[in-house]
């Protein structure tokens, strides 16, 4: 089966790609540099001419919040009239959990976008809806660092280490279109402030950690249930312990 993974050089990209092409599919790692743009509509056809399943990793270059919704707007319009083209029989696109309770947002505003295409568009599709990455922690504390401080909401988070998002990708691309919203989480909740500290801990991190329910987390005040999971995800089997001692370990 051909398959083809829009923004297949990323972080979650080039994992579903190693892991469909391992089972004997042909797979197109398609991105900006290999000539196919969502954006520009450059290389799409060709690129998708054959192709049954394609999924849409790609995220925006920029998080402000008329670029974003202008990204997603522009890629999911581009990139679904080309599937309708091609006949290709089954849409994925990765999303966030959270993101129809955090509209003040301009990101969320933007995926949300992108998800309205994409359930109007005929073509048969799945959305997953991921908890955040654990890959992210490090840019999460730094975005909220002030001197030798990180500020953080006290709202429970569930992170998720990208192989497992990559492994539930994969999966999705040979099965048959939900036609729905599916959620994936990691195995372990807990409070962002504490997670961070323990992050920090496990990199001989100096910085010290202060829980503030006044922070903001992509321009949002977050509550406990924000950003988990609350329609029986599918866990990841990473745990935090596990990806903390696999991250600080010499590359």
């Amino acid at each position: 089966m051909k398959i083809v993974v829009i923004g297949g050089t990323g972080l979650i990209g080039s994992k579903t790609v190693e892991r469909l092409r391992k089972r004997g599919h042909e797979v197109i790692a398609a991105s900006p540099n290999s000539g196919v743009n969502t954006i520009t509509g450059e290389g799409l056809a060709e690129a998708l001419e054959g192709a049954e399943v394609v999924l849409d990793l790609a995220n925006s270059p920029s998080f402000e919040d008329k670029a974003v919704l202008e990204f997603f707007e522009t890629s999911g319009r581009n990139l679904l009239a080309a599937e309708k083209a091609a006949g290709v029989k089954h849409h994925i696109a990765l999303s966030v959990v959270g993101t129809e309770r955090l509209q003040e947002s301009g990101y969320f505003r933007g995926k949300l976008a992108q998800e309205r295409l994409i359930k109007a568009s005929g073509i048969p599709y799945t959305i997953v809806h991921s908890t955040q990455f654990m890959e992210f922690l490090g840019g999460i504390a730094q975005s909220a660092t002030v001197g030798q401080t990180v500020r953080l909401s006290p709202a429970y988070v569930q992170p998720i280490a990208s192989d497992d998002v990559a492994d539930v990708m994969a999966d999705v691309a040979l099965s048959a279109p939900a036609n729905a919203t599916i959620e994936i989480s990691g195995p372990e909740r807990a409070r962002l402030c504490e997670l961070v500290a323990r992050y920090l801990k496990a990199m001989n991190d100096p910085r010290t950690v202060e829980a503030d329910p006044e922070a903001k987390y992509f321009g949002v005040r977050l509550n406990d249930q924000s950003l988990v999971s609350d329609d029986n995800p599918r866990l990841g089997s990473i745990t935090l312990e596990k990806w903390f001692a696999k991250s600080a370990q010499p590359k």
